[in-house]
């Protein structure tokens, strides 16, 4: 039998049930991760309602984690090299288990928006370090494999969370949406520490760049309160929604400046210098806000026009899944024979594929003719984010691996937030902008006379107007879903933009 290669710290790489073991906690601990980036989006009214604010202010449940874990996730490779990418895997797991508890037990907005930020500080670690410590315990031979689960939990997870959390608000109390995360994390914690402390890495005493994290909790909060608040203050008619631009253009500016002239900078922009990298980056930020953008939307549409349920419309959304599931383990067998970038574009071009056929919906669908393409989606999606992983980090250098990943979620992160404002906002302005087309069509001259109608008429006209809507709703949404899919086809031609990878993403890359 052949000697097993060892890792670059001279640990042998985990095999059995101690790698499934390993394996499986760092699963949970990105789903979690990513479940609670979405599991409050339909419990919003919910929450809002019990502790006895409005629905606008009930937002901030979503857009304090968002923001918190948008600042976090690029600091990761910093915090890794400094202080060991297990110790802060397990701090950041057993964090917000206690910060998800303290949500749970809260009694007024104050301390859940409190309890959310702490959640979201502890969260972002936890995308790219389950990344980068699979790649460490996996056997180099099983790194695509690694890749793969790592892959589905991040697209997974958005989709089951408005299933969780709407079954959870129809069945049990608000709070366990948070409850069930403080098992999980501090269990997953535990075993954690046991069956990684062994892969630590050499720590890197490199000084702390305040002024690069003061620059990025600016101009990173600044940009996710905007999206997040925009459609609500009506855009740039609101001098706040101005003033937040402002501040976020001209932090982002000082920020890159200084990051790339700093000699320690908090966030590794050095990165992009990488052709592969970049170009593997600007596919994934459009491919998966335009994804993104689709799981938003669909929910949407299905509660509030075509009479489903939280519950029902998660349900329905979650079909895409299936698939890509079972997808996976032949998207990571595949990404280690074939030039990653072919499939690349052959996922992203499937997605935009069944973007282009849900672009034809009609208001009287069934729930199987909205069900069979999300069904059918999920080939693509492991053929999209496995090889797309592989081929962005192997473009960079071993020792930039960590700052690497960390950079793609918090793009990743970044994406998703614009896009479903982008997408939201354009939906309802479609919807309005169509409504009122409809109406002129049906009455051209504008010749109503509404006064002196006797119930039976105005009854009539009430029913044409819900016509109108209806009709209104759906063109729109078909518009959007033929928008999303011409994005998603010009994402897939971008990945040739960009060389090969240069090496295999195993084992030894990770830091």
């Amino acid at each position: 039998m052949p000697t097993q290669s060892l890792l670059p710290n001279g640990e042998q790489p985990l095999r059995g049930g101690m790698l499934f073991i390993a394996a499986l906690v760092l699963a949970l601990a990105n789903f979690i991760a990513v479940l609670d980036m979405t599991i409050a989006n339909v419990s919003v009214a919910t929450i809002a309602g019990a502790l006895g604010v409005t629905s606008s202010q009930g937002t901030w449940v979503i857009t304090s984690y968002a923001v918190a874990e948008a600042i976090t996730v690029p600091l990761t490779g910093w915090l890794a090299g400094r202080y060991g990418a297990v110790r802060v895997f397990v701090s950041s797991m057993a964090l917000f288990g206690i910060s998800s508890m303290l949500c749970g037990l809260s009694n007024s907005l104050g301390v859940l928006v409190a309890g959310r930020v702490l959640q979201g500080l502890s969260g972002g670690p936890l995308m790219p370090l389950s990344q980068t410590l699979l790649l460490r315990i996996f056997p180099k031979d099983k790194a695509a494999l690694a890749t793969a689960l790592w892959a589905m939990t991040t697209l997974v997870a958005p989709v089951l969370g408005p299933i969780v959390g709407g079954v959870i608000c129809d069945q049990a109390h608000w709070s366990w949406i948070f409850f069930i995360n403080v098992p999980i994390a501090l269990i997953c914690a535990w075993f954690a520490w046991g069956l990684l402390k062994r892969y630590e890495s050499a720590l890197e005493k490199t000084p702390i760049d305040t002024v690069g994290l003061g620059l990025l909790v600016i101009w990173v909060g600044a940009l996710q309160i905007m999206l997040d608040e925009g459609k609500n203050l009506d855009w740039f008619s609101s001098p706040i929604i101005i003033a937040l631009s402002i501040i976020a253009a001209i932090g982002f500016v000082a920020f890159m400046i200084w990051e790339l002239t700093e000699e320690h900078p908090i966030v590794d922009l050095r990165v992009f210098r990488h052709a592969g990298y970049s170009t593997g980056v600007f596919t994934l930020v459009l491919a998966f806000g335009a994804f993104f953008g689709l799981n938003v939307l669909t929910p949407m549409w299905l509660q509030q026009y075509m009479g489903y349920t939280a519950t029902w419309a998660g349900m329905t959304t979650a079909w895409s899944g299936v698939l890509a599931v079972l997808c996976a383990p032949f998207a990571a067998i595949l990404s280690t024979k074939i030039d990653s970038r072919a499939l690349v574009f052959a996922g992203v071009s499937w997605l935009a594929g069944v973007s282009l056929w849900r672009a034809f919906g009609t208001s009287d669908m069934t729930y199987w003719q909205i069900a069979l393409p999300l069904l059918v989606m999920g080939v693509g999606l492991p053929f999209f984010f496995v090889p797309l992983t592989g081929q962005a980090l192997g473009s960079v250098e071993e020792r930039e691996t960590a700052s690497a990943a960390g950079l793609m979620n918090f793009l990743r992160t970044l994406a998703g937030a614009f896009a479903t404002s982008l997408a939201t906002a354009s939906w309802e302005d479609r919807i309005q902008s169509n409504h009122a087309d409809i109406v002129t069509a049906m009455n051209p001259l504008n010749q109503v006379d509404i006064v002196g109608m006797g119930n039976a008429s105005l009854a009539q006209l009430s029913s044409l107007d819900q016509l109108a809507t209806g009709q209104s709703v759906m063109l729109a949404t078909n518009q959007i879903f033929m928008i999303i899919a011409v994005i998603l086809f010009v994402a897939a031609c971008s990945i040739w933009i960009g060389p090969r990878a240069t090496r295999a993403v195993d084992a030894s890359a990770a830091h």
